[in-house]
């Protein structure tokens, strides 16, 4: 099973032209001279990242090595990354660092004794350096384990500037605006918003911003945890808005059977391909790696984002995902672990990563100027902007039967909701026994 992102991102890395090997289970990187505080000692840090991913992540690693002269290894686990650490903690290989996913393998890896908490030392870094909302998401039960370093904006809605110049509409600010403008560029001979409904995923995207800007965070946090029921009025509000969307044959290219017969890549084909079926395409800022790379778009001149809009005078939606460091109790190599997510914890770190590009990153200290385009540097400020207000992604943070399976839960009802949107409240009703079953186990 693949989370959201990581599809997106697996799709990002196909497209990209073949990349040089790097420290995926070969050789330790290592730096040269034997003065340096932690010469002698190997890292062996774990994640799922590949790729291009895994490229620039090594870019990071190395860094930290001439920082410091420790060698470093890297090993991707694929996307069932709580499987695999395990069997290797059970094996007695367990890595130093594993870089986290979700929210709820996070919590996981912490009720399962995996995790040591972090230094007091980089727990004050990252006070220093993160927004609140930041350790909230990496703590179980008050105790700080997990240092996110590499975050998504996943409120951005990607239009053609053709199109909308055609149309004669410029970026909205809300979303009623949003599906004027949308009527518009349909009225102009051009479907409005390609919908990813192959994907589940994109369609638990498109209901935690509305439901996030409609209901607001202290709602959002009651619904991730199931505090409240799925039956709450609030998401069947939010489900009708969004239904309001899917059930206008004009609005969506391919009207609801072509949406769900469309996938994430497709969507943005649709959009930024070279024969257009769509004006629009909302998810988050990784449409712009597939606008860029597979079909040559210039980001910020043939490829531009407004921010996804506010929803009946709630506040503009920050819903965001990421990766965290964690270090594990089993890990062979204490010292240089810690050092490690010290200096993951830095703007120089981040730095490292901005600079090559296909990089948010939560910190608040790093210069916007690391980044390599303006429109990069544009989502940056406005994840950064958004302070406490941002939102992990609520799906991410269910237990995965519920939130994260392909053809169950959330992921499967709200494709029957978009091939039906006439009864939201029986959707409700649909995803509360779905969650209530995954939560209860």
């Amino acid at each position: 099973m693949m989370t959201r992102r990581r599809m997106a991102m697996a799709c990002c890395s196909a497209l990209t032209v073949a990349l040089a090997a790097t420290a995926c289970g070969g050789g330790p990187v290592s730096a040269g001279g034997g003065d340096k505080e932690l010469s002698g000692q190997a890292l062996n840090v774990a994640g799922v990242w590949s790729g291009a991913e895994q490229k620039n992540f090594q870019k990071v690693l190395d860094a930290f090595t001439e920082k410091t002269g420790a060698t470093t290894r890297f090993t991707s686990t694929g996307d069932n990354v709580s499987t695999v650490v395990g069997s290797k903690i059970e094996g007695g290989n367990a890595p130093d660092v594993v870089m986290v996913p979700q929210v709820g393998v996070l919590q996981q890896f912490a009720k399962q004794g995996w995790l040591k908490p972090l230094p007091e030392k980089t727990v004050n870094t990252v006070r220093a350096n993160f927004s609140p909302v930041w350790t909230t998401y990496g703590s179980v039960g008050g105790t700080l384990y997990g240092l996110y370093f590499k975050a998504a904006h996943k409120s951005t809605v990607w239009y053609s500037p053709e199109a909308f110049e055609q149309a004669g509409v410029e970026p909205p600010k809300t979303y009623e605006e949003m599906l004027a403008s949308g009527q518009a560029v349909s009225d102009s001979g051009l479907p409005a918003f390609a919908v990813a409904g192959e994907d589940g995923w994109t369609l638990t995207d498109w209901f935690e911003n509305i439901y996030l800007s409609q209901a607001g965070p202290g709602k959002y946090d009651q619904l991730a945890r199931h505090e409240i029921k799925w039956t709450d009025p609030t998401v069947v509000k939010a489900l009708t808005t969004l239904g309001e969307l899917f059930s206008d044959k004009k609005l969506i290219a391919g009207s609801r059977k072509g949406a769900l017969g469309t996938d994430f890549p497709g969507s943005v084909e649709k959009v930024f391909g070279p024969d257009p079926e769509a004006a629009m395409v909302y998810e988050g800022d990784f449409v712009a790696g597939i606008a860029k790379d597979q079909f040559g778009k210039k980001i910020g001149e043939d490829a531009r984002f407004f921010p996804f809009p506010a929803v009946e005078g709630g506040k503009a939606p920050v819903v965001s995902g990421g990766d965290a460091a964690v270090v594990l109790k089993d890990g062979k190599n204490q010292k240089a672990a810690d050092a490690f997510l010290d200096y993951l914890a830095t703007p120089e770190a981040a730095a490292v990563w901005a600079e090559a590009g296909g990089f948010l990153s939560p910190n608040k200290k790093l210069d916007l100027s690391s980044y390599g385009d303006d429109t990069v540097r544009e989502t940056a400020k406005s994840l950064i902007d958004a302070g406490n207000s941002v939102r992990f992604d609520m799906s991410d943070q269910a237990p995965a039967s519920f939130g994260g399976t392909k053809g169950v839960g959330e992921w499967k009802l709200l494709q029957d909701f978009l091939r039906d949107p006439s009864d939201p409240a029986a959707t409700a009703a649909a995803l509360e026994a779905a969650a209530a079953k995954a939560y209860k186990g």
